[in-house]
C-alpha cells in the first residue's frame, strides 16, 4: 500500500512529473484537498486487514519526511494493531537539512527499510537534477544520512534509474553505496 501525505519537498527535480498538469490531475498519489491529518489516514484504513499486505510505503509526489511527526505518529498507531508490519518510506534524504537536526534516530523501530533517491553520482549532477533548495551541501547531506539511518533501520537503499545514466555512472554510484555500507538498488526505466 502507498501513502503520500504530503505534495512539500524541498526539490523541484528536473524528471519530476509533480510539476504536470495532467498528472496532478490524473494520479491517485497527488494530493489535491490539502495534506490529510493522521485520523482521516487512519479511517482509511479501518476497513482492511492490513495484516495480508506485503509492505506499506510512504512515498508520493512529496517528501515524506517533510511531515515527519505525523508519519511517526501514524506508524506507531498503525503497529500497535499491526506489530509486524513492513515499513519503508522512500525518500530523498535531505530530512536532516529539512529540520536542521539528525532526525534519524525517529526512524528507529518504525521503518524496515529507508530507501533514497541517490539519482547521480556526484554533487554538481545531484544539484543540476534535483534542483534542491538546500544547494550543493545536498549530496553529502543525503549520503550522511544514508550512513546515519543504518544505525537505525535494517535495511538503507540508494536507488538509481536504468538507461537514465550510463553503466560508468551507475558503477560510480554503486561505489559510494559499497563505502556507505549500503545497498545500492538500480530500478528500471519506466515511461
Amino acid at each position: 500500500i502507498y501513502v503520500n501525505m504530503t505534495n512539500r519537498c524541498p526539490c523541484s527535480c528536473v524528471f519530476c512529473l509533480r510539476q504536470t498538469k495532467k498528472m496532478m490531475e490524473g494520479n491517485s498519489l497527488w494530493l489535491k484537498g490539502g495534506e490529510p491529518s493522521v485520523d482521516a489516514i487512519m479511517k482509511l484504513f479501518e476497513p482492511y486487514d492490513l495484516s495480508v499486505i506485503n509492505e506499506l510505503i510512504f512515498c508520493g509526489y512529496g517528501e515524506p519526511l517533510e511531515r515527519l511527526h505525523d508519519v511517526c505518529k501514524l506508524i506507531d498507531l498503525l503497529k500497535n494493531k499491526y506489530p509486524n508490519l513492513k515499513i519503508r518510506v522512500n525518500t530523498n534524504g535531505l530530512a536532516n537539512l529539512i529540520y536542521g537536526r539528525d532526525i534519524t534516530p525517529k526512524l528507529e523501530g518504525r521503518f524496515d527499510t529507508v530507501s533514497i533517491s541517490l539519482n547521480a553520482p556526484d554533487a554538481e549532477e545531484f544539484l543540476a537534477l534535483t534542483r534542491s533548495r538546500f544547494g550543493i551541501q545536498s549530496f553529502d547531506a543525503l549520503k550522511e544520512f544514508a550512513a546515519l539511518a543504518k544505525e537505525h533501520v535494517p535495511n538503507v537503499v540508494m536507488t538509481v534509474v536504468e538507461k537514465v545514466m550510463p553503466e560508468e555512472k551507475i558503477e560510480r554510484c554503486r561505489k559510494i553505496c559499497e563505502e556507505l555500507g549500503v545497498t545500492l538498488r538500480v530500478r528500471p526505466f519506466e515511461n
